[in-house]
């Protein structure tokens, strides 16, 4: 679970970083970054759902 919140940590860095660069300075390219790593966080988001109900059931 400590290592998805992590990774989660890291995609929302990344995701921020790009997402600034495109509303900032239209960077192009990290409009495109940042929409792949928006769908990482989906999936990663939904492992942490899957994981957190999981424990919450022991």
């Amino acid at each position: 679970m400590e290592q998805l919140v992590e990774n989660l940590n890291q995609l929302f860095a990344e995701f921020t970083k790009d997402a600034a660069s495109q509303v900032e300075n239209g960077n192009k390219a990290a409009g495109t970054r940042a929409r792949k790593t928006s769908l990482a966080i989906e999936k990663a988001l939904k492992e942490f759902r899957k994981v957190s109900v999981e424990s919450s059931k022991k």
